[in-house]
């Protein structure tokens, strides 16, 4: 979402049955549900709930102003000026781009994204130049062994004819 979508999040937003958060749009783009993880429920469920917002605690001003501090403060202590780079909208961005790469579904992507228009979908299909697709593949004909690798992130492929499966995970 986008940093202006996060900040008008409510609590009733957020749907912990079905574990997706119904973003309010912004900048004319469609309504949409995401899916949110377990991990992002239990950090959500460590804020307070004083307000009706998510994170609504003063001026949006401040909301980006607490980001760029942060965001100096790593650069400082990691001594890595390139985080001084990254905007809110960059993780935008990289997740945008990443489903891409994922799924080379652009239409998905772009309802993912909330846009109305394809032309500022496109923009995230070459903001990474991936080559050629390399990958590390792994072979196994036990499913305990099965079960260890996609848990590590390989992806199931297929089973051969000699029972032996197959996965690959990118590099």
């Amino acid at each position: 979402m986008r940093p202006g979508e996060a900040w008008q999040l409510r609590w009733q937003d957020i749907d912990y049955t079905t574990k997706q958060v119904r973003i309010t749009p912004e900048k004319g783009s469609n309504p949409r549900a995401l899916p949110i993880s377990n991990e992002l429920i239990s950090m959500l469920n460590l804020l307070t709930r004083d307000t009706e917002w998510v994170f609504q605690k003063g001026k949006y001003k401040h909301f980006s102003e607490g980001y760029r501090r942060h965001r100096k403060k790593m650069s400082i202590n990691l001594a890595n000026p390139d985080l001084d780079r990254i905007q809110l909208k960059t993780f935008r961005h990289f997740v945008g781009t990443m489903e891409y790469h994922k799924t080379k579904d652009i239409l998905h992507v772009m309802r993912m994204l909330g846009h109305k228009n394809i032309k500022n979908t496109l923009v995230y299909t070459h903001l990474i130049d991936f080559k050629a697709e390399e990958y590390t593949t792994k072979l196994t004909t036990d499913a305990e062994e099965a079960s260890k690798l996609i848990e590590a992130g390989f992806e199931y492929v297929l089973t051969t004819p000699t029972s032996q499966m197959i996965f690959k995970k990118r590099k």
